[in-house]
């Protein structure tokens, strides 16, 4: 690796009186994170509250093998979908009985879309960006074939022109997967309702990211992650969001008892619950949603403006970093709002991320050569994203990510 110069130390130092300024330093401490590591991909997989493991442990040796099926009641587990959802919900700017934790991001998107179907009779199109997510679109698809509905694909930039009077919905990512570019929330939920369709928003790669304002934007329904930037671990509940103006109105097309007005009547005939809780559909599991709930606290006392801030300060002294260690690197950067996370290409990308993991520096990778590295604000500092572009320009310049044992290793994250 190349020794520092004066220039260098200069930069770092600076960097790290940052990190002894930052005022969301103290959330670091919130997190286990192993030694010797940079890690960089909370964007795909946020790291374990030091609060989890304690907070399962009750859950399942308390709740759980001393409870047993009481602790449905008494630990309040048959409420813990809404509970949780109700403490999402500050965090992408929405009232507390308009969020709900359930099922993947996957399923949601099924059920909100459904009902924005039902909900705008006449109308049998969805308007979706080409180059979103590929799972967003393969769900709407598999929607759109039961339902006779069509789904629309449209480039970047071309979304509101493509609403005419057939458009049922608009669904986008807020936040884009690859490239971290954000949409205009405001413009776009004030353009669907324009055109008299309604807006379901992906804040996967947003939401405990960057400032959400689901309510004051407009948006009419959205799903989240809850184990990215939301830090609930493998697999965690996603959540879902629908506009208070709506509540009464939306019918999810997939439907259980417990979402049903009357959860244990066992009535053959289901007639929805009110409010947001319609949504739940089969029993939650209630494991993932107390780890979920350990994650979300880690975002006690932290304003999204302030975490905003702060990731957009870590990418930006990344990018500048990059630029001066690894030139040759092609940078992702959108110069207009941008999420928590950025990427550089590579040919070979998949090695280079490989090495780059050998070395103790963990992004991801996305083909075709897009490698990703995410800057979370709660505990990523500001000389982690120093050390790492050093760690970088070292396997760049000594070749060695061109050694066979990078050939075959798969980039699940």
């Amino acid at each position: 690796m190349k020794a520092p110069d004066r220039a260098d130390r200069a930069a770092r130092a600076d960097l790290a009186a940052r990190d002894a300024a930052d005022p969301l330093a103290f959330a670091r401490d919130r997190f286990t994170l192993p030694k010797g590591v940079i890690y960089l991909d909370g964007n795909s997989l946020g790291p374990l509250p030091a609060a989890t493991p304690s907070r399962l442990v009750k859950a399942v040796a308390g709740d759980w093998g001393q409870g047993l099926i009481r602790s449905w009641n008494d630990a309040g587990w048959i409420d813990l979908p809404m509970a949780v959802g109700g403490r999402i919900a500050p965090l992408v700017g929405a009232a507390t009985d308009s969020v709900v934790a359930c099922d993947s991001v996957s399923v949601n998107i099924f059920k909100l879309a459904g009902a924005a179907l039902a909900m705008r009779p006449g109308r049998r199109v969805i308007v979706c960006e080409a180059d979103d997510f590929p799972t967003d679109r393969h769900v709407l698809e598999g929607l759109a074939e039961v339902s006779g509905a069509e789904v629309r694909a449209v480039p970047y930039g071309q979304v509101a022109t493509a609403l005419g009077k057939d458009v049922a919905l608009v669904s986008l990512a807020h936040a884009h997967f690859a490239t971290g570019a954000v949409h205009d929330m405001a413009a776009l939920s004030a353009a669907a309702t324009a055109a008299g369709a309604l807006s379901l928003w992906d804040l996967s790669h947003s939401a405990g990211s960057i400032a959400v304002a689901l309510d004051a934007d407009g948006a009419d329904f959205a799903v989240g992650c809850g184990y990215k930037y939301l830090n609930g671990g493998p697999g965690a509940p996603a959540f879902a969001y629908v506009a208070a103006r709506h509540h009464d109105v939306f019918v999810p097309p997939l439907r259980g008892w417990m979402g049903h007005a009357d959860t244990f009547g066992f009535s053959d005939k289901w007639l929805p619950a009110p409010g947001i809780r319609r949504l739940l559909a089969g029993t939650p599991g209630i494991l993932g949603l107390a780890a979920l709930d350990g994650g979300v606290a880690t975002f006690e006392g932290v304003a999204m403006a302030t975490a905003e801030a702060k990731s957009q300060a870590l990418l930006a002294a990344f990018v500048a970093r990059v630029a001066i260690r690894c030139p040759a690197l092609a940078i992702d950067h959108p110069r207009r709002r941008h999420g928590s996370q950025v990427t550089l290409r590579h040919p070979q990308g998949r090695r280079v991320m490989a090495a780059l993991i050998a070395r103790g520096v963990i992004g991801d990778f996305r083909p075709p050569d897009r490698m990703r590295f995410g800057f979370p604000a709660l505990y990523t500092r500001y000389v982690d994203a120093f050390d790492a572009v050093e760690v970088l320009a070292d396997v760049l310049d000594s070749g060695e990510w061109q050694d066979a044992r990078f050939d075959a290793l798969g980039m699940v994250t």
